[in-house]
């Protein structure tokens, strides 16, 4: 267990104490283990950061980009023009929002956040997707975790997309269901597979709880995973939800592969 482990491990037992004392014991642990850039040993003022160098090698989605799948564009077409992949390929979602392109700096810190259990990672990732999904926070909604199997949970021993979710709860005060789906069939890590392998590994894999039918209320449901690649998980799992329930669907990530140039349309 590295530094930034065992800080994270220590500051974790005062999670359930008075904030004074947690804050004392922020303090106290800053001092003698200053803090990092979490992806690499650079020093930085605050915690849960990266350092200036770091920082700059992120690629962000931002606007202009296609109001549907959020793909970003060269330039600004208009506010209706949809991606390619949108007009070709309609989503059963209504919206799908990212934070960054999946390079090889975002999938540095995903694989440390999933694989690594670099669960500190949680915040930094949370932060960055509650403004890429600004648009989703003006009306109600709750957040829906893309949820593991029981048997994956077993060996990784907690469930990053829960994880992401429950800090975007945090700081935007919307609830987190994580009882809403269940992956009813264990399937193949989605690594390494074609888009139509991707899309029969996860067809009919998750389904609505009964959970669902009994607390929605009719607010958007905004599905929380770490990484969209083809969106065939999203889609099997927008797909899941009865057609009327669809329209009210949006899909919030920590980063997206954009395939081809950006701005193709």
């Amino acid at each position: 267990m590295d530094n930034k482990q065992l800080v994270t491990r220590i500051k974790s037992l005062f999670s359930n104490k008075r904030q004074r004392v947690a804050g004392l014991a922020d303090g106290a642990l800053d001092m003698l283990f200053p803090p990092s850039c979490l992806t690499c040993d650079e020093p930085v003022i605050d915690s849960d950061g990266l350092c200036s160098s770091c920082w700059a090698k992120l690629r962000f989605i931002s606007k202009p980009y296609c109001p549907t799948l959020g793909i970003p564009f060269a330039a600004d077409l208009g506010a209706s023009v949809l991606s390619a992949e949108a007009i070709a390929h309609p989503p059963t979602f209504a919206r799908a929002r990212s934070a960054l392109i999946y390079d090889d700096r975002a999938r540095q810190i995903v694989s440390q956040f999933k694989y690594g259990d670099r669960l500190e990672l949680a915040k930094f990732c949370a932060r960055l997707m509650v403004v890429a999904g600004r648009d989703f926070w003006e009306e109600p909604c709750v957040l829906v975790p893309v949820p593991l199997h029981w048997r994956r949970r077993l060996v990784r021993r907690y469930n990053q997309s829960q994880l992401l979710a429950d800090q975007v709860g945090l700081l935007t005060g919307f609830k987190v269901h994580n009882g809403w789906l269940t992956r009813k069939r264990f399937t193949r890590q989605q690594v390494g597979l074609s888009s139509n392998d991707r899309e029969d590994n996860v067809r009919g894999a998750f389904s609505v709880t009964d959970q669902f039918l009994e607390q929605y209320e009719g607010q958007r449901i905004v599905i929380i995973d770490d990484v969209v690649t083809t969106g065939a998980t999203i889609e099997a799992i927008a797909r899941s939800f009865r057609i009327k329930f669809r329209s009210k669907i949006d899909v919030l990530s920590f980063a997206r592969v954009v395939m081809g140039p950006i701005g193709a349309i």
